[in-house]
């Protein structure tokens, strides 16, 4: 484990406990959360080295890295998937300046159902994923579209690069932003997808709730710390966006992490609550952001 003396995001060495909570998904042992008194950013202190992460990930049921999982959520998670693939490739598209001979990075790619289908929508998409137990997962046409050595693609390459519930996950922060952002063309697009601990769901399962995600999830995001770590790395925030599916897939985990019954119907329930909710407050339990270099 490594405790880390300095917001990982603004460098700020003053910070406060925030919440302790367990890995509901794996290990089940026991990490503090702490709330940066700079920027808001909750992040997870102490936490697992890079070198000592990768069990933590160690499961048939980690799904976004799966596809042999026949669990309900799982099921319906794919479910959800295949409708909101098209939804993220049409707002991406809203946001180009061009419509044709679109470079797009994933980084994170995962089992590469994205990168699949945007290039088949005529994008040149790459995708780039660390973890090779993802990468056993990519059928043969999906493994051609992965690279094997980030730090080597050159700078202005990318109209768009997308981070779908990825960042919450690097180590290194601030190094890993700003090689992307070289890589990104004059007036290209960074797409961050992230979960909201300001959400109605966040702030009804508190210590419960799925998408702490501990310890996989190093850092808890806001508007507050996105909106710290645009101005950080000279970005605008163009346009925000909410993942409504999201509240419901959480709401469900998180039912269960509380240990009642019937978490599917729970879980719906709260979900609609919580979308409900951030109709007029906007924080919704997962949002997309728009940045412009």
């Amino acid at each position: 484990m490594e405790r880390l003396e300095e917001c990982p995001l603004c460098g700020n060495a003053q910070f406060e406990s925030y919440l302790k909570i367990n890995d509901h998904f794996l290990s089940h042992e026991e990490f503090q959360l702490q709330k940066c008194s700079s920027c808001d950013l909750v992040f997870t202190n102490p936490r697992p080295t890079q070198a000592e992460i990768a069990p933590y990930y160690k499961s048939l049921d980690y799904i976004s890295h799966s596809n042999k999982t026949k669990s309900l959520s799982s099921l319906l998670y794919k479910l959800v998937r295949s409708y909101t693939l098209g939804k993220k490739y049409r707002l991406i598209k809203s946001q180009l300046h061009q419509t044709s001979q679109v470079h797009h990075l994933d980084y994170g790619s995962g089992t590469g159902h994205f990168i699949d289908y945007t290039s088949n929508k005529g994008w040149i998409s790459k995708g780039y994923e660390p973890d090779q137990n993802a990468l056993s997962h990519n059928n043969k046409s999906i493994q051609k579209l992965i690279l094997h050595n980030f730090e080597s693609i050159q700078h202005n390459t990318y109209d768009v690069i997308t981070l779908f519930h990825v960042l919450e996950h690097v180590h290194d922060l601030n190094s890993v932003l700003e090689l992307l952002i070289k890589q990104l063309k004059p007036k290209g697009i960074l797409l961050l997808a992230l979960p909201n601990h300001k959400s109605y769901d966040a702030q009804h399962y508190k210590q419960h709730w799925a998408g702490y995600d501990v310890p996989r999830h190093l850092y808890h995001f806001d508007r507050k710390s996105v909106n710290q770590l645009a101005k950080q790395h000279g970005l605008k925030i163009d346009k925000i966006e909410p993942m409504v599916f999201d509240a419901f897939y959480v709401s469900m985990l998180s039912e269960k992490y509380v240990g009642n019954s019937m978490t599917l119907v729970r879980g719906m329930l709260n979900g609609f609550k919580s979308n409900s909710k951030a109709n007029n407050s906007g924080e919704y339990s997962s949002l997309i952001y728009i940045l412009r270099k």
